[in-house]
């Protein structure tokens, strides 16, 4: 950053200024780390393994909500930028670094955390599970990856000439083993003027601490409006050579719902390059072409 030369004026303001006159926050960035997992090996030769789309929870080992299960994130340092503490939070509670972040929401309801005023940033994390061993830090018991669904239901939807209002429930459940963890959020949005405000309202809660139900639904949320859009942001959960229908079965999995073939292959062919190498087969398929991301049309100035 290009330092700011100051004059005599601006000096004298800031010597005389008192910031401890504000009330100020404590900033935390938690981090919703998605990846596509595969459950143990089938018996039945021809039928493929089943793939599912998993994040990473922690299960806090202290209070408050000791015992609870929720994202990893943590207190931005003095003189670190938001990203760097999520980058480093990631990597002290569960070992991954490196992975794909991108900020998505701002939460700041009051009341949201016991000890205080405290406003969280979220960033959506994406992964190639293969590369990761996750650890717990000292901060959890444990790190582990949670099958995660989420169904939605419109509740409500008024639309006038000028205004709208809309209102959507959201029905989440993660599963590991025998743990179960379900919630209930709410979701209002209000168009008035051609703007809209959105509000969220956590209805049940079991087994999440904080606010963690309500940033896990925008976050897988803004996960889904991504792979719509364009679909680039899946490329973060593959591994650096895959199969075209590898590709599309993660898309498949992130929306919950089938794609048609052709179509899927003409909208993702300018981001993909062929190689020269086939995948093994395997459960009773032929070998498939591997391809990568081209990173010319990731990463070329529009």
């Amino acid at each position: 950053m290009i330092d700011h030369v100051m004059t005599a004026e601006e000096k004298a303001f800031l010597k005389q200024y008192d910031i401890t006159a504000y009330d100020r926050p404590s900033l935390t960035a938690d981090m919703a780390v998605f990846a596509i997992l595969t459950s143990p090996q089938q018996q039945e030769y021809r039928k493929d393994p089943e793939k599912y789309l998993g994040i990473l929870l922690i299960r806090r080992g202290g209070y408050p909500y000791k015992d609870h299960y929720g994202l990893p994130g943590g207190f931005a340092r003095k003189n670190e930028m938001i990203e760097e503490t999520a980058y480093r939070e990631l990597k002290e509670e569960t070992s991954v670094d490196n992975a794909y972040l991108e900020p998505f929401g701002v939460f700041s309801r009051p009341g949201r955390d016991p000890r205080g005023w405290i406003i969280s940033q979220g960033f959506l994390a994406l992964v190639d599970a293969g590369n990761y061993h996750v650890r717990a830090g000292s901060d959890a018991w444990e790190a582990a990856w949670f099958r995660i669904s989420m169904e939605q239901e419109e509740l409500k939807k008024h639309v006038r000439k000028d205004s709208a209002n809309i209102t959507t429930l959201y029905r989440l459940k993660l599963e590991k083993d025998d743990v179960r963890l379900s919630a209930l959020v709410k979701e209002t949005r209000d168009f008035s003027g051609h703007h809209e405000k959105t509000k969220y309202e956590i209805l049940e809660d079991a087994g999440f601490a904080f606010d963690h139900a309500e940033i896990i639904v925008r976050a897988l949320k803004a996960l889904r409006e991504r792979t719509t859009q364009s679909g680039r942001i899946v490329f973060d959960l593959m591994p650096e050579l895959f199969t075209l229908y590898s590709l599309q079965e993660a898309h498949e999995i992130i929306l919950g719902e089938k794609l048609l073939t052709p179509n899927f292959r003409r909208k993702i062919a300018p981001l993909v390059i062929e190689t020269p190498q086939i995948a093994g087969s395997g459960a009773g398929h032929r070998p498939a072409k591997l391809f990568r991301r081209n990173t010319e049309a990731f990463y070329s100035i529009p």
